[in-house]
């Protein structure tokens, strides 16, 4: 077990990855690997209801993704500013992200009659307050022109982009997707099809939903060298009634709770109580999951291959140890996985 960021890296061609999502959904790569023994087989996604049991459940995030990137310019001098709202603060006001320089009270236009924002908050990394005129410009603008927020490492040309990037808008989105907040998909979903949850229902894996819209606090790079001082930012949370329910009778049954990304790891280790029950509600989750961390709520998970140095990367490590993670990596990237969102998957049991 190691506290210091610079040892959860890996060696990744650029070539592995992934720049498109996989033909069919559920044709991608699965890894599984046996989290205690190490032991790794090769699959596709579509066999993962055959490694799971009757009474197994799974949890998934019903997140959507907002087509969140705006392209406008700076009122005054034309300049192009682009943003990605974050989250919606009520009252015509959005946390977002900013390229380029930012100053209080900058005015932006964005090529559509009587849509305007004004900067009224600059903070650290990027991070602006926007209020919108009128207060429902920001759903406007995602809906008239807006696109789907692509990470970086995803490079299209502009007429991609322009065209929702050869139909990024479909499949950068689960199929489950519910409820809209999210700056970047729940990534660990985006294999699912309803031949799957088909099969799933005919093992007799339950399935269930929560909602963490996914912000900052997942993607940005950590920054602390030191993990004992790193912190994520906070997203919000919602666990339904229903899913607490589902939860602690999988437990009670002697069932398994299977994660479906990182997002609902956290949000389950984040709900459950000092009883092992988890109760339905709203919260903020900022949880930090790195080797050390005794999970309470999660028997396995399903996730994709991570960035080097990254709080996700983190999390696969404290399930199933530092050195194992990273060999296994190793042996993905030999054997031609893709990574990152568009890329392939793991099954951790």
């Amino acid at each position: 077990m190691s506290r210091w960021l610079k040892d959860y890296s890996f060696e990744l061609p650029p070539g592995r990855v992934a720049q498109r999502p996989s033909r069919l959904r559920d044709r991608s790569r699965l890894l599984v690997l046996n989290g205690r023994t190490g032991e790794a087989a090769d699959s596709r996604f579509h066999c993962l209801p055959g490694f799971l049991r009757r009474g197994d459940l799974l949890v998934m995030n019903d997140s959507a993704v907002l087509p969140a990137r705006l392209e406008g310019r700076r009122e005054e001098t034309g300049g192009k500013v682009e943003l990605l709202l974050l989250e919606d603060l009520g009252r015509g006001r959005w946390r977002s992200l900013m390229k380029g320089k930012a100053s209080k009270d900058m005015k932006l236009e964005f090529g559509l009659e009587g849509a305007r924002a004004r900067i009224s908050k600059v903070g650290a990394e990027g991070e602006v307050t926007v209020v919108f005129t009128p207060r429902d410009g920001g759903e406007v603008l995602m809906k008239r022109i807006g696109r789907t927020p692509l990470p970086p490492y995803i490079r299209r040309d502009g007429r991609e982009a322009k065209a929702a990037g050869g139909g990024d808008r479909t499949r950068y989105q689960t199929i489950y997707a519910a409820r809209y907040g999210s700056a970047a998909a729940p990534t660990a979903g985006l294999h699912f099809t309803r031949e799957v949850f088909r099969a799933l229902e005919e093992r007799g894996v339950k399935t269930a939903f929560l909602t963490l819209h996914v912000g900052p606090g997942t993607f940005r790079p950590l920054r602390e060298k030191d993990l004992s001082r790193a912190v994520l930012g906070s997203e919000k949370a919602f666990v339904p009634a229903a899913t607490a329910r589902a939860f602690n009778m999988t437990r009670e049954a002697g069932g398994r709770v299977v994660a479906v990304g990182t997002t609902v790891t956290r949000t389950l280790e984040s709900f459950v109580g000092p009883d092992g029950r988890i109760r339905g509600g709203r919260r903020r989750v900022d949880l930090l999951i790195r080797p050390g961390y005794r999970f309470r709520a999660v028997d396995g998970l399903v996730t994709n291959f991570h960035l080097p140095r990254s709080s996700l990367l983190l999390l696969v490590s404290a399930m199933t140890g530092r050195e194992r993670i990273l060999k296994v990596y190793r042996g993905a990237v030999e054997k031609g996985y893709m990574f990152y969102s568009y890329g392939d998957a793991m099954l951790i049991l």
